[in-house]
């Protein structure tokens, strides 16, 4: 083995005998410095600002709205249950954070909402908005799906993010605010059918949009890309119980072109990636979310999780037959006629 000492005089010799090379590590090194250094600024008057953040009942939503509480932050928490809002506000006891029921798939449910945040806010405007209300099923092979099946996805995690957004701008222009739409690294990488898939790769493009149109008005959009973690959108027992909805109806002929062990040894490659990949840490996301509300200088996208860094966001970038064969790899093969 080479001594320690040795090894980096080696490395300085080779550094300080190659000009160009000394100049990119500086450069790099001065970047990295003041990079890390600029993502540290916090907004001030933190204490005096608005967030109102959708799917609160649990998981992220629920996770963000204590945390930012905690932080002296005016919290408005809309849940989709009575129970939600109880269980949050008994949770918190904070005279900070109010909740609100919200479905974000009924407009009118949704201006109820900005009639609430509205009075809350006053002529301060609202400082933050985190779309994070979502829902997974159904997914699965795109064959067993029908069209109710994407409509039922997609007006939560698309439409509903719309919707929410546009009736809540004029309150977000006063403020020169944020938005933060939680999209996934599934909106990067499609691996199932299903509306999920189409759903957050319609939250990027919605984001990239908005981003663009708001900032002559001072609102900055950020895009969450959370990995796999426990929440209720990946609790194997309702996908489960989807999946099985979706096999009974399937045609008899369908089925056979699948094989009759198919189904089971779907669901056990599911349970076995899912086991393996799924984060019981969502501080991970909200963390995220929480940077994109305080920074001066937020991010515009977000990618939260490890699996998320180094290997979905990677993967997304490779040759479709990379990612394809991957993705095969994951799925058993159809064994039918």
């Amino acid at each position: 083995m080479v001594p320690s000492d040795n090894l980096t005089s080696c490395l300085l010799e080779v550094i300080l005998s190659h000009p160009a090379l000394s100049c990119a590590l500086l450069v790099a090194t001065v970047a990295a410095i003041r990079w890390y250094i600029r993502d540290s600024y916090k907004v001030e008057g933190l204490s005096q600002k608005h967030v109102f953040i959708t799917g609160c009942d649990s998981g992220f939503g629920n996770l963000l709205a204590r945390q930012l509480d905690e932080k002296g932050v005016h919290v408005i928490a809309a849940c989709l249950t009575d129970k939600g809002a109880a269980d949050l506000s008994a949770a918190t006891a904070s005279s900070r954070l109010k909740t609100v029921l919200l479905d974000v798939t009924d407009s009118e449910s949704v201006r109820r909402a900005v009639e609430f945040v509205s009075k809350e806010v006053g002529q301060r405007g609202l400082w933050g908005l985190v779309n994070n209300a979502g829902r997974s099923v159904p997914i699965g092979p795109t064959e067993w799906m029908q069209l109710e099946d994407f409509t039922k996805v997609l007006d939560v995690n698309l439409i509903g993010v719309i919707d929410v957004t546009l009736q809540f701008l004029p309150l977000l222009k006063k403020a020169k605010g944020r938005v933060v739409n939680v999209a996934s690294i599934l909106g990067r990488l499609s691996l199932t059918g299903g509306g999920y898939c189409l759903s957050k790769f319609g939250v990027e493009a919605f984001s990239d949009s908005l981003r663009i149109n708001m900032h002559p008005f001072g609102i900055k959009v950020s895009i969450i890309e959370p990995g796999f973690f426990k929440t209720a959108v990946t609790r194997l027992d309702i996908i489960e119980a989807d999946l099985k909805r979706l096999w009974s109806r399937l045609p008899q002929e369908v089925k056979d072109s699948y094989g009759p062990m198919y189904f089971d040894e779907y669901v056990k490659a599911q349970d076995f990636s899912m086991n393996i990949l799924c984060s019981p840490d969502i501080s991970k996301v909200t963390t995220c979310m929480e940077h994109a509300l305080t920074a001066q200088f937020p991010r515009t996208r977000y990618a939260a999780g490890w699996d998320a860094k180094l290997f979905w966001i990677p993967l997304s970038y490779m040759p479709s037959f990379v990612s394809d064969f991957v993705i095969h790899s994951l799925l058993p093969p159809p064994k039918g006629n």
